[in-house]
């Protein structure tokens, strides 16, 4: 260790060293003041740290890679790891700007399927912050976009002066400037973000910036975000020291959205300068790596994801600040405004074709038209081939980019019973058409509605409605290939006006469990309108709260799952509006809905722990890893029917199976009073939206 370093990284320790911290001038863009530091910075670069005394410096990265996926409209949940790539990488430089790096280590884990492979800038890190010209993916990412602090990028960009900060070091203190910096032209290939910059040397110590709609080369590209920061070394020389990089892409299948997320983590030690130029230069890339056998013997410590930073599977980057999230919503606010498409739309799977017993085989399709200004439309529909009739939806929504909507909608199609899907999609259509089991309970609803909703990026999600709606019962029209079809719910046919408001937050840390709230509530008054009852009016309303808690334990992991429901007021509770129980979810050992009451609980209480088992291949996506999760369980269930067999407590006890990344589950369970044994094979849970 160099005995005249100062302090290997003064910005990773700002929040115990700050000594001082001011307000300077903010009267304006690209004052006199500014332009003169600005001035300075880029002449420094333009120098290329020829009078600092750097000739040549040598350095250790160590690094994760990671791919995440979100999907679902919104993106509710926090994104999920799908593979990480752990490396180790050697770092040469030498004056003007000559830059080798070595991959000597790297090993990876995988969690779902993918064959994602990245490109080979985003293996090693980012040299001199950047070159006059950034480009990110080898180009096919970003490509010529000019740097802040370029000779090009003085004409390119507004600039202004932020906070001033004081960095204390064990020899002197630093005081450290922060320039924000926007695009004159935000329609052009630029960035947007912030430089902070050594006073008296005119040093770049860290940049955060993400890039403008027009820099992005993919049309699936959300943003880019990227955070450089510099350590001080030697106490004069401002080198890498702590590098993030963000990438999001977007997309869908058919309406239903999706999202790819590429996370790079740096961080960069063992610097040692001016020690004579190392042998590595020479004809050839930058960026090289050792041999697949020595790749994988180089001596990481512990597992993957046990060292992977905690940050990574958050939502939201909070390194990246206030001036980082209002460059991505420059950047997702111009492509609301610009982009005009048309596709087809599907929410899911059974959108597209699906089998119940009111409609047997039934076939959908749907059209979305983005219009520009960060309206959509779409139109969906659907006929049944048993009771050959249809089913649709029009909508009109205005987004903005910081999760704030507006939806208008007309709806003439299906609604279920209950508050909790029992099965998947995909599940219940091969089973209600082979064996005549279908774990819904449909009615018909006619309605027209007004939401205003609010969901901000790892945040809370809000929404409130406005509706007039009609519903009426459904009748039994399809035959399955064995056994037969229980006959559908006897929804009382009535007219309603409805308020309703939904919160949600999902994966909510508290302590060391993580928790996923959802509540759902609506007064209405309603009016029935056929029957002995017609022309009975009155006031009702209805809540629901879901709930999931997730917390580790010693090689194992606790799951809370908890549904609360209850219908209140004097109007006669509607047979749709009961709470029911009963099914894999909710009431695992017992019939689908076999239990309904004006009130309920459900609560579920599973401990998942891994075994070895025999690893799987599946080509180009991966080795599925030689473990499968065991996952006994009990539930409790209590039902406010008072005068029938459901009234009271119920239990049951069950064992789940986890296989295939933990996608495939098979459950057995049985059921104590009125119960039965019960056996389920399903996919995941979180995949039931998409099916």
């Amino acid at each position: 260790m160099r005995p005249v370093r100062a302090f290997l990284l003064a910005w990773c320790a700002l929040p115990a060293v700050l000594a001082a911290q001011q307000r300077a001038d903010t009267t304006g863009w690209n004052d006199a003041r500014t332009m003169l530091l600005v001035d300075r910075a880029i002449a420094r670069r333009t120098a290329q740290l020829a009078d600092t005394g750097l000739v040549d410096y040598t350095a250790r990265a160590h690094g994760y890679l990671t791919f995440l996926a979100q999907i679902g409209e919104g993106f509710p949940d926090p994104p999920r790891v799908m593979k990480t790539d752990e490396l180790a990488v050697e770092v040469y430089w030498r004056a003007p700007d000559q830059s080798k790096q070595r991959i000597v280590g790297r090993r990876d884990t995988l969690l779902l399927p993918t064959d994602i492979e990245y490109h080979r800038d985003h293996l090693a890190i980012i040299q001199n912050n950047f070159p006059s010209v950034i480009r990110l993916g080898d180009g096919d990412e970003v490509r010529d976009v000019p740097h802040p602090l370029s000779v090009a990028g003085r004409g390119a960009y507004d600039f202004a002066i932020g906070d001033s900060l004081t960095i204390r070091t064990n020899e002197r203190d630093i005081a450290v400037i922060s320039v924000r910096v926007r695009p004159r032209d935000e329609r052009l290939p630029r960035t947007v973000g912030a430089v902070y910059i050594d006073r008296a040397s005119a040093t770049v110590v860290r940049m955060a910036f993400s890039f403008t709609r027009a820099a992005l080369r993919d049309k699936y590209l959300e943003d880019v975000s990227v955070v450089l920061e510099n350590g001080l070394v030697d106490g004069r020389f401002w080198l890498p020291y702590r590098q993030e990089i963000e990438i999001r892409r977007s997309g869908s299948w058919m309406d239903f959205p999706s999202r790819g997320i590429i996370r790079g983590r740096w961080e960069i030690c063992c610097v040692v300068t001016n020690a004579g130029p190392a042998p590595v230069f020479g004809p050839g890339p930058e960026i090289t790596q050792a041999p697949r056998d020595a790749l994988r013997a180089y001596p990481f410590t512990g597992a993957i994801l046990d060292r992977l930073p905690a940050d990574v599977t958050r939502a939201t980057d909070d390194d990246v600040g206030a001036v980082q999230e209002a460059a991505r919503e420059l950047v997702r606010a111009e492509a609301l405004a610009r982009l005009r498409t048309t596709n087809p739309s599907a929410r899911s799977i059974s959108d597209v074709v699906r089998v119940n017993r009111v409609e047997g085989l039934a076939f959908g399709a749907g059209v979305r038209r983005t219009l520009g200004g960060g309206f959509v439309a779409s139109l969906r529909g659907r006929y049944g081939t048993a009771n050959r009739g249809g089913a649709g939806a029009l909508s009109l929504a205005w987004r903005r980019a910081n999760g704030l909507s507006v939806t208008l909608r007309a709806v003439d199609d299906f609604a279920d019973a209950g508050d909790e899907a029992e099965v998947s999609g995909i599940r219940n259509s091969l089973a209600a058409q082979e064996f005549g089991a279908d774990y819904t309970d449909p009615y018909r609803e006619r309605l027209v509605a007004l939401a205003v909703g609010y969901g901000p990026a790892d945040g809370w999600r809000f929404v409130g409605s406005a509706e007039r709606r009609d519903e009426s019962a459904l009748a039994v029209h399809a035959k399955p290939a064995s056994g037969r079809y229980e006959p559908v719910l006897a929804a009382d046919p009535l007219s309603a006006w409805r308020a309703g408001a939904e919160a949600r937050r999902s994966s909510l840390a508290v302590g060391r469990s993580t928790v996923s709230l959802r509540f759902a509530g609506f007064a209405e008054r309603a009016r029935r309108t056929d029957g002995a009852l017609a022309g009975e009016a009155g006031w009702l309303g209805r809540g629901a709260l879901s709930a999931e808690v997730t917390r580790p334990l010693p090689g194992s992991t606790l799951v809370l799952r908890t549904l609360a429901a209850s219908v209140v007021g004097g109007f006669p509770s509607p047979t749709q509006r009961l709470v029911r129980l009963g099914g894999p979810v909710t009431g695992p050992g017992f019939d689908f809905h076999q239990f309904a009451g004006r009130s309920a609980l459900s609560q579920r209480v599973e401990w998942q722990r891994t075994v070895p088992f025999v690893p799987l291949r599946l080509g180009r996506f991966g080795r599925v890893p030689s473990v499968l999760t065991i996952a006994p369980f009990t539930t409790a269930l209590w039902v406010d029917a008072p005068g029938t067999a459901s009234h009271g407590w119920h239990g049951a006890v069950g064992v789940g199976l986890l296989a295939l990344f933990d996608q495939l589950r098979l459950d057995v369970a049985r059921g104590g009073r009125d119960g039965r044994w019960t056996f389920g094979v399903d996919l995941s849970r979180a995949l039931w939206p998409i099916l």
